[in-house]
């Protein structure tokens, strides 16, 4: 059975489709040679579609707001209030307790300042971390793990760096290997059971016998932790919290499983879709009000399934533009520019809004239409794998941005010193 190219390389990233149920027992001396300080973990979560940071962190207290979307603003009563001034849409319920116990932080008017309103360019622009530039080969994570190590060599495991989904995500491209998991209770290669797959079989002797750096310092490592896996046929995995039904929530549960593994896992990435709310979007009810429940209700369920492990753990989310300030025809809203960033850790100065609100009159607003931009979303990146991944050579992360720690929001009061 021939293996397609997509398969194994992707931009220099080792692709899989899939693999078994991780189980705690698993023996952590696989990763002996790749083990990775518990507070040097990542996870990064993309907003497919634009979501509208509007209605997701409300600005209740800005009148212009009501008048300009009279059927979907969130009613001030029913805004689960942050600060007295911002709110929680009511369907984001699970993230009060995390805001209030200071894990979660929250950053408004955010964004890439590229003004595009094309998904597919604000998406690549965004994952690339060079916004308006359509020449970068690589994403800003892999560049981020590929300053890590220049910073400190060590060896790492293939498992150093995954997303949840059938391809490495633009965000993971680059020199550094990453892998791309569709589903943890189907390992397409090796499966379930007492009998390799022809795939697996291949893919094992194309990978044991391989001289090339992707493969090289890993390979045995990760074949001894797939042999186990087979030859356990472990139990379905059982999480200690209650995720809600959902293919984004099935996700975050196989990262909190594959974390818990202890496989060298530095890099977490997965997307969810269904934010592109041009017609009937819904207010209090309806159909963002129905994806933000479901985006809450995991991350929340995440955060309790790590339980000792979440100290480790930075999490970030970020969409590629928000929606217009008014409503349209429809009953929905279109593309906008700013938009809200939410910040999740043990390490995250949360319990907070943060960023410099632009405000909602006509004369405030981007071209007339939308939440004006005052934090450029790659300074909460930068910020972010700078104190967690200990990436400080922003200049290579973020060719262009010219981030300095001065111009930080300070949502983390601290890097984690590298040995």
């Amino acid at each position: 059975m021939e293996i397609n190219r997509r398969f194994l390389l992707h931009k220099g990233a080792l692709a899989l489709a899939g693999t078994t149920a991780i189980p705690q027992f698993l023996v952590r001396t696989v990763m002996a040679q790749g083990a990775v300080h518990p507070n040097r973990r990542l996870v990064v979560i993309f907003q497919r579609g634009a979501a509208d940071g509007l209605n997701i962190v409300v600005p209740y207290q800005e009148k212009n707001y009501y008048a300009m979307r009279p059927s979907i603003a969130i009613p001030q009563k029913q805004v689960i209030d942050l600060d007295g001034f911002f709110g929680l849409h009511p369907s984001l319920a699970a993230f009060k307790l995390l805001y209030d116990q200071g894990h979660l932080a929250i950053v408004h008017a955010a964004g890439s300042p590229d003004m595009t309103r094309s998904h597919f360019d604000a998406q690549d622009f965004m994952e690339s971390g060079t916004p308006g530039v359509k020449s970068t080969d690589d994403g800003w994570l892999n560049r981020a793990l590929e300053v890590e190590d220049l910073r400190h060599r060590q060896d790492h495991t293939a498992f150093r760096a995954l997303a949840l989904g059938a391809d490495v995500p633009r965000t993971l491209a680059g020199k550094i290997p990453a892998i791309a998991i569709s589903n943890v209770s189907n390992f397409t290669v090796g499966g379930r059971g007492p009998a390799p797959s022809p795939a697996a079989s291949a893919f094992e002797a194309m990978y044991g016998s391989s001289g090339d750096r992707i493969f090289h310092a890993t390979g045995e490592e990760t074949f001894d932790a797939v042999k186990m896996l087979r030859a356990a046929n472990p139990a379905q995995y059982k999480p200690a919290a209650d995720y809600p039904n959902g293919e984004f929530s099935n996700n975050m549960k196989q990262i909190a499983q594959l974390l818990k593994a202890n496989l060298g896992i530095e890099a977490a990435f997965t997307d969810v879709s269904g934010w592109d709310t041009h017609q009937n979007q819904g207010g209090v009810d309806g159909q963002l009000s129905n994806r933000l429940r479901e985006f809450s209700s995991a991350i929340r369920a995440f955060w309790q399934d790590m339980g000792d492990d979440a100290a480790g753990i930075t999490l970030v989310t970020m969409s590629e533009f928000g929606r217009t300030a008014r409503e349209n025809g429809t009953g929905g809203t279109d593309h906008g520019h700013a938009n809200a960033m939410f910040v999740l850790g043990a390490g995250v100065r949360g319990g907070k809004v943060y960023g410099r609100w632009p405000g909602l009159a006509n004369e405030q607003l981007n071209e007339g239409r939308d939440l004006a931009l005052t934090t450029d979303y790659r300074a909460v990146l930068g910020e972010v794998v700078s104190k967690t991944l200990g990436a400080d050579n922003l200049d290579r992360v973020f060719p262009g941005a010219r981030l300095r720690e001065e111009g930080f929001l300070h949502l983390m009061p601290g890097g984690t010193p590298r040995a």
